[in-house]
């Protein structure tokens, strides 16, 4: 007689990507799961717990950098120019849009609420002399506008994703592309997936959208 075995769930540092995060952001799950958002849990209601999410997601400070070669290659898989204005939404030490300036000759903005970070990003462009082309701003990117935006970058979790996906369809001109880092947008039918690895040998996995 066969003995049932129960199913093994997710440890509670684990619960917002099922068990499935790669190893690189273990401890981002970790620093989620202590903060308790909201949106992996069930008992609020809809409006209540969107609410609650939205509000812890604005006040946390999470920063995870974007390897050097990788974002490289976002900006290279959103075919970025000269012509193009990039928005990178939670831009950390503004590695991405400096490198969409300095390397791509893009103009760029960065997202940032965390006031150190922003201040080191904003040095770093005028130590590289790309402070016309190179703009950081205190908003939170669940209200900035973004209309003037044709590349976006994006990496963040699938959840914020997908909270932020409603205003990116509703403000991004046509044409516009997406790039989102591991966590896909939600409900967005991708043009292209790129399968990619950083200078220490870690795989990541880029979305491509137009809008």
């Amino acid at each position: 007689m066969l003995e049932a075995r129960p199913v093994a769930r997710p440890s509670r540092q684990h619960r917002a990507c099922g068990g499935r995060c790669p190893k690189r952001v273990a401890a981002f799950c970790g620093k989620i799961a202590n903060m308790g958002f909201s949106f992996f849990r069930r008992q609020r209601t809809a409006a209540a717990d969107l609410e609650h999410a939205l509000k812890q997601m604005r006040t946390a400070a999470f920063f995870a950098p974007t390897p050097w070669a990788v974002c490289r290659q976002m900006l290279e898989f959103a075919e970025v120019g000269s012509n193009d204005l990039v928005y990178d939404l939670g831009s950390g030490d503004g590695r991405i849009p400096i490198m969409a300036a300095q390397e791509f000759g893009a103009r760029s903005v960065g997202i940032e609420l965390d006031e150190k970070l922003r201040k080191h990003a904003e040095d770093k462009a005028r130590e590289y002399g790309l402070a016309e082309r190179v703009l950081f701003r205190a908003d939170d990117f669940f209200k900035a506008d973004l209309r003037d935006a044709t590349v976006i970058t994006l990496y963040l979790l699938t959840q914020v994703n997908g909270y932020l996906g409603p205003r990116l369809a509703s403000q991004l001109k046509k044409g516009s592309r997406v790039v989102a880092l591991d966590y896909p947008v939600p409900g967005w039918r991708q043009e292209k997936e790129l399968p990619v690895r950083s200078e220490g040998n870690v795989d990541y996995n880029l979305f491509l959208y137009r809008r």
